[in-house]
């Protein structure tokens, strides 16, 4: 896809992109910290967590933890997988209180079936869009991520992914391989809530909201959408 190549997934793979450098300097800026609490803040609330127990989270790229930070103030528990080494160190620098995996979400969720109360990422599953590699095959990837991500989520709970699609062609790949995913546990539906809506913060890049910002809720039938 053609890009202005202002888009991080236009400058090369998570885990080259995000080296030492990178990684410190997305942590230590105070603009985007803002923004990653805001949307980590949003994200939790709609997972509509019980309030009488403690929960067990997954961040989906979780970075160098700031969403995580989150998580920990208000009394849960979490595990973060991220691609990226050197955003892990600097997680491991700063003493987060959750586990991190380094692994590639696009080989899919590594865990036990309905492990988790919830799951939050902010701004990493249209990575998965990308072929950084020969091996790489996007639809592959994103069936592989959203089946074992249905298959990980406890019975009642939500996902709340938010992504910057870079336009309509990859909303249309996400949704089809999202439902794909479904089908593989059809237990689970899913629903959309776009641009901010009072829902998500939108997160700026050169005074200009990105065109595409959305929220992708995921949750059990059992437990049912949220208003």
């Amino acid at each position: 896809m053609a890009g202005s190549g202002r888009r991080p997934e236009h400058r090369g793979p998570p885990e080259l992109f995000y080296d030492e450098a990178e990684a410190r300097k997305y942590t230590q800026n105070s603009r985007m910290m803002e923004i990653q609490s805001q949307m980590s803040e949003r994200a939790v609330e709609l997972l509509g967590l019980p309030e009488d127990r403690p929960c067990l989270l997954l961040d989906v790229g979780c970075g160098s933890g700031l969403s995580g930070d989150y998580i920990s103030d208000e009394g849960h528990y979490w595990i973060g997988m991220d691609i990226s080494p050197a955003m892990l160190e600097v997680a491991v620098e700063r003493e987060v209180e959750g586990d991190l995996l380094l692994a590639d979400v696009g080989h899919g969720i590594p865990f036990r079936p309905g492990m988790f109360d919830g799951c939050i990422s902010i701004s990493a599953v249209q990575w998965l869009c990308n072929a950084d590699k020969k091996s790489h095959n996007p639809p592959k990837r994103l069936y592989r991520f959203f089946s074992t991500l249905y298959t990980a989520l406890a019975q009642g709970s939500r996902a709340v992914l938010q992504l910057y699609p870079e336009n309509s062609e990859q909303v249309q790949d996400i949704t089809q391989w999202e439902r794909a995913g479904a089908h593989h546990s059809p237990s689970h539906e899913s629903w959309l809530y776009w641009g901010n809506g009072g829902r998500l913060p939108q997160q700026r890049q050169s005074q200009e909201v990105l065109p595409l910002s959305l929220c992708w809720g995921i949750w059990h039938i059992a437990k049912g959408p949220w208003y």
